[in-house]
């Protein structure tokens, strides 16, 4: 299945960039790649996205796995490859976030540091991205574009 592959290659690109950030860039450092707009820092996140709940360790470790386990089923029961795609995305994310929380103790490692207007915005990693895009992704797919069975088909399974 190809979706595996795609969640093995986004973990495996996630993992590979934040070893190269632990490797290449002291804690705390920033390295300017476009002043004012784009910087490399070596930050860590023990909560989720910007940086809210602190600590909970623990409940995002439980909630991701719960989350991977419908994924995973969703992905296995349903053959729209759209939704296979950005599910393979969100699930390769969060494994990468997953893994993280579990090995390291101080916390998820976050590189990625863009301002915005002057406005920093929080440093955020690969696996934040592959979430981020796969869940708008498939916000605009189910709202704008996917559709179920047309009204009328239900009364051909039950005649």
């Amino acid at each position: 299945m190809i979706w595996i592959l795609i969640v093995a290659f986004i973990v495996l690109l996630d993992q590979f960039t934040k070893y190269l950030v632990i490797k290449g860039i002291e804690f705390g450092e920033s390295i300017k790649v476009i002043d004012k707009f784009f910087y490399l820092v070596h930050w860590r996140n023990k909560g989720a996205a910007w940086g809210i709940m602190q600590n909970g360790t623990i409940f995002f470790i439980i909630v991701t796995i719960i989350v991977s386990v419908f994924l995973v089923f969703y992905m296995y029961k349903n053959d729209n490859k759209i939704l296979r795609f950005v599910l393979s995305m969100i699930l390769g994310g969060a494994i990468g976030n997953l893994i993280d929380r579990v090995l390291r103790p101080e916390g998820v490692v976050d590189f990625l540091n863009f301002y915005i207007f002057s406005y920093s915005f929080p440093a955020f990693n690969v696996a934040d991205s592959f979430i981020t895009v796969g869940t708008f992704i498939l916000a605009v797919y189910i709202l704008f574009i996917y559709k179920e069975n047309e009204v009328g088909n239900e009364d051909e399974a039950g005649s």
